[in-house]
């Protein structure tokens, strides 16, 4: 009986693998569920700032690590290692010289992209004027991008940037979260006199 025994396990085995090969189908790629929080939103209005705009409750602004120019600020998301660098420029006689610095920077990431797709902002009551850019590509290092101007005294530059190696396909929903955030930031933008008193709550 011992010496069935073993081959009957054998043969058992051998009868499962196979029938284990005819129905097995290889699994669509998954990625981790990502938990993104509710909207919410206060004013960034620091008293002396050029510019003003709605930014995202969980999100924390700090100046650049490096000795920054005047008016730039980091928008921090630590939920999700990301940040939008925001650099400001006075124009004086320059604009032109300022969009072509932005396309430069836009030009070094088409090796990466797909695509990018450009949406123009308007608001001619406000002044505020500009061109937003989704960089489409599973390793675009900034997947979005934009600047607002007046375009006779103010230019600001913004960019979303990950703290890591990003796989764009596996983010995306945290790309989406985050450009909703820019737009809200985009829309309700506004230029500011020097000498208004405000606040950042």
């Amino acid at each position: 009986m011992k010496k069935l025994f073993k081959p009957l396990i054998f043969i058992f085995l051998i009868a499962g693998l196979v029938s284990c090969e005819e129905d097995w189908q290889p699994k669509p790629r998954g990625f981790f569920r990502i938990q993104l929080p509710e909207k919410g939103y206060k004013k960034f209005q620091p008293k002396g700032f050029p510019y003003s705009f709605d930014v995202a409750n969980d999100a924390v602004v700090t100046p650049p690590p490096f000795e920054p120019e005047k008016y730039w600020i980091n928008i921090h998301y630590p939920r999700f290692k990301a940040q939008i660098h925001v650099s400001y420029k006075k124009v004086d006689n320059n604009l032109d010289t300022l969009l072509n610095d932005m396309h430069k920077m836009m030009n070094k990431h088409i090796p990466k992209a797909n695509a990018i797709n450009e949406q123009m902002y308007l608001n001619k009551e406000l002044k505020v004027y500009g061109m937003a850019y989704e960089i489409v590509g599973s390793e675009a290092a900034s997947p979005y991008q934009f600047y607002l101007t007046d375009s006779t005294t103010h230019f600001l530059r913004g960019a979303l940037y990950f703290n890591f190696t990003p796989n764009n396909d596996s983010l995306q929903p945290v790309i989406d979260f985050l450009e909703a955030d820019i737009l809200r930031m985009i829309e309700s933008f506004k230029w500011e006199d020097k000498g208004s008193s405000a606040s950042t709550k």
